[in-house]
C-alpha cells in the first residue's frame, strides 16, 4: 500500500470519530461558539476532540475531490514558500489561495488552498514531498471537498 490515507466506511469505526467531525461542524457553522460547547453538545471529551480533529474529515462518496487545504509551518527564509509552490505545481495541481501571517520567532504559517481536479499524482505523495523539503517544519491535511 503506497499511500497514507484510506477511505473506510464510518460504520467500522470507533463513534467518537463522527463525533469529532460534528463538533468541528458545530465551530465552523458558529452554531457553538468553542470546542467546550461542540464537546459538550456532541457527547465528547476536548481531548478526544484536539488529539482527532487534524485527521478525521469527512468525504461525499460520489463527488470528485476539488480542492485540498493544506497548513504548513516552515522556516522564514528566502525560497522556502517558492520551493513548496513548485513541489505543487510539479503535480499539475493549481493554487487557489495562499494565506501567510507575519513570521514569529523565524517561523512562518501558510494556509494553502489547491485544486485537485487536474493534478497528475497522490496528494499524499505531494504532501510528503513538501515536508521532505528544506526549510519545512510540519505540513497538516486540513481538509478535503
Amino acid at each position: 500500500m503506497s499511500g497514507k490515507y484510506l477511505v473506510v466506511d464510518k460504520k467500522i469505526l470507533p463513534g467518537y470519530f463522527e463525533k469529532v467531525v460534528e463538533a468541528r461542524k458545530l465551530i465552523e457553522s458558529g452554531r457553538c461558539k468553542d470546542v467546550s460547547q461542540a464537546a459538550r453538545e456532541v457527547g465528547i471529551s476536548r481531548s478526544t476532540y484536539y488529539k482527532y480533529r487534524d485527521y478525521v474529515m469527512e468525504l461525499d462518496a460520489g463527488t470528485q475531490m476539488k480542492r485540498a487545504i493544506i497548513s504548513l509551518m516552515m522556516d522564514h527564509e528566502p525560497g522556502v514558500l517558492l520551493h513548496i509552490i513548485q513541489v505543487i505545481t510539479s503535480y499539475s495541481y493549481s493554487i487557489w489561495t495562499i494565506n501567510q501571517n507575519p513570521p514569529i520567532h523565524e517561523l512562518a504559517n501558510a494556509v494553502i488552498t489547491i485544486d485537485l481536479i487536474n493534478g497528475m499524482g497522490q496528494l499524499d505523495d505531494m504532501i510528503q514531498a513538501i515536508q521532505n523539503s528544506d526549510g519545512v517544519k510540519k505540513v497538516t491535511l486540513l481538509g478535503i471537498e
